[in-house]
């Protein structure tokens, strides 16, 4: 496997040099402690931004956000979870929001999930702070298995969106893996991830960074 001190030089090569790199590094991770003060409702919010980017022009729904914010309700998390059929119908006809209905129903059945991931954890923003980085895949999967429309990917942008200190499995960061000799292909596989995270934890290590910082200059080697 690759050295992440050579990755990263890749990385300056292609981006012309320290400060080049260095402006383009994610910002927004928060510490553990920021991480476990986040309302509920500002988890459901962003989970279902993420949910309605995927696949869809990211611009176009941020633009239409604040018209999300009032449809639902400002995301509460007790008022989304008691969505009833007769709410549906009215969101399915509401021009404030992108009108996916299978995204909608999104909504009501992540803030029952959220709801019974706090009963289990003590609250979701404490499962959010005190998971381990170096077990990054295994908070993913429980998301993707509760969640609704929660596919793996959409689960690591709405971590990212949130500020957890996570990696992002897209094009460019998958062909920096398989560069780097860790996996062979896209990794969909419990071995191929469980391979990803390794190779995560050794370069945290080596790097003293943290997962995003790795996910970004991974991104920047190749494309």
């Amino acid at each position: 496997m690759q050295k992440f001190s050579e990755i990263y030089q890749q990385a300056l090569e292609r981006k012309g040099g320290e400060e080049q790199l260095t402006a383009l590094m994610p910002t927004g991770i928060k510490t553990s402690a920021e991480l476990s003060v986040i309302s509920h409702d500002r988890h459901l919010a962003e989970m279902t931004k993420a949910i309605f980017k995927a696949g869809f022009y990211w611009k176009v729904v941020n633009h239409k956000w604040a018209g999300f914010e009032e449809a639902f309700w400002n995301f509460n998390l007790a008022r989304c979870a008691m969505t009833s059929p007769e709410d549906l119908e009215s969101l399915y006809q509401d021009t404030r929001i992108i009108r996916n209905g299978q995204k909608i129903d999104t909504v009501h059945r992540n803030a029952a999930m959220i709801l019974e991931l706090s009963e289990q954890y003590g609250s979701f923003a404490s499962l959010i702070a005190e998971w381990p980085d170096d077990d990054f895949i295994g908070l993913v999967d429980l998301l993707h298995k509760n969640g609704a429309r929660l596919g793996k990917q959409t689960c690591q942008y709405f971590l990212r969106f949130i500020g957890k200190d996570g990696f992002i499995l897209a094009r460019d960061g998958i062909a920096a893996l398989i560069n780097a000799g860790v996996i062979t292909t896209t990794p969909t596989s419990k071995r191929n991830l469980k391979l990803v995270q390794q190779a995560y934890d050794i370069w945290r290590d080596e790097s003293g960074l943290g997962n995003a910082q790795i996910s970004r200059i991974l991104s920047l080697s190749t494309g």
